[in-house]
């Protein structure tokens, strides 16, 4: 059996992926970027990853759609907007033959952002004290 690849770069990842893949796959990445232009960009699980008070998101492409993956936390409050999609404990797929949901995706990422931050904000709070 083969051996994945090693991904150093979300470059890396999207550039391995087949070329009728690698748009969709930059739309999720530029949508991520622009909502949350502080979160830090990874590898995590060989897997493009972000990071903003800890880990915010991760995308994939698989067999026939793209994953994205947040905490269930931040799934569950979005459980309406997702009930046309398949979804798993913290997984959104979107079909291959679908356009890529920018908008809620936007909602998604801000959601999970303000989350961490104010988990952190909590967190530095209760040091303090």
């Amino acid at each position: 059996m083969d051996k994945y690849p090693e991904y150093k770069t979300v470059d890396e990842y999207i550039g391995f992926q087949p070329g009728e893949q690698q748009p969709a796959l930059e739309l999720i990445r530029q949508t991520i970027r622009t909502t949350v232009p502080d979160a830090e960009e990874v590898i995590s699980y060989q897997m493009p990853a972000y990071k903003y008070h800890g880990m915010l998101c991760f995308f994939a492409a698989f067999k026939d759609h793209y994953s994205l993956f947040v905490s269930p936390a931040v799934r569950e409050v979005f459980s309406k907007d997702l009930a046309s999609f398949k979804t798993t404990k913290s997984a959104i797929h979107f079909p291959f033959n679908k356009p890529i949901p920018v908008t809620l995706i936007e909602e998604i990422i801000r959601f999970a952002a303000i989350s961490n931050l104010e988990k952190a904000e909590s967190k530095k709070a209760k040091k303090k004290k």
